[in-house]
């Protein structure tokens, strides 16, 4: 099943990681690759380790890009998401892992780190009984004609609109 997790509210992250615990409480084998979130550490990374070996999180990402005093030059970005590219595409080969998550991989084609064309050519490749999540903003139309299930997360309120900073545990 193709699933996407799409648009500007809080939770696109949060959506797929409940599907993946949901998963491996039937059992199942989650990887999580993440594209932009970088080496800072967040709650996920350490449930991760309380749901091992059945949940999984690879940060591929080198954090955000061109923002919040990001110096990186562009292409080390685009390199680091080829490699989860990589990887997802091994992950999928090896069917090691019964459900993929690639979170914020619309948010990498949208920068220009990957192109539509390489992501289309990775779903072309899920294997029967491997789930694969698509997360983060601006889904591509073409990921949504394919997928099975999409879901839109929506801001209505929240607290940075009124200049409060995120809340450990709630937003990171």
């Amino acid at each position: 099943m193709l699933m996407v997790v799409t648009g500007n509210g809080k939770g696109k992250t949060t959506s797929a990681i409940g599907a993946g615990v949901r998963a491996v409480g039937d059992g199942r084998r989650v990887l999580m690759i993440q594209f932009i979130k970088g080496p800072w550490k967040s709650g996920e990374d350490e449930a991760q380790l309380l749901l091992s070996p059945y949940f999984k999180i690879v940060k591929t990402g080198l954090g955000f890009v061109g923002i919040l005093g990001d110096t990186r030059p562009r292409e080390e970005h685009a390199a680091a998401a080829r490699q989860g590219l990589a990887l997802a595409r091994e992950t999928m080969l090896s069917r090691r892992w019964d459900m993929l998550i690639l979170d914020e991989i619309n948010n990498a084609i949208h920068l220009g780190l990957l192109d539509e064309e390489s992501v289309l050519s990775l779903v072309d490749l899920l294997p029967d009984g491997m789930d694969l999540i698509l997360t983060g903003r601006d889904a591509r139309q073409s990921f949504i004609d394919r997928a099975d299930i999409v879901s839109e997360v929506l801001e209505v309120k929240h607290p940075y609109q009124q200049g409060q900073t995120g809340e450990k545990g709630v937003e990171w």
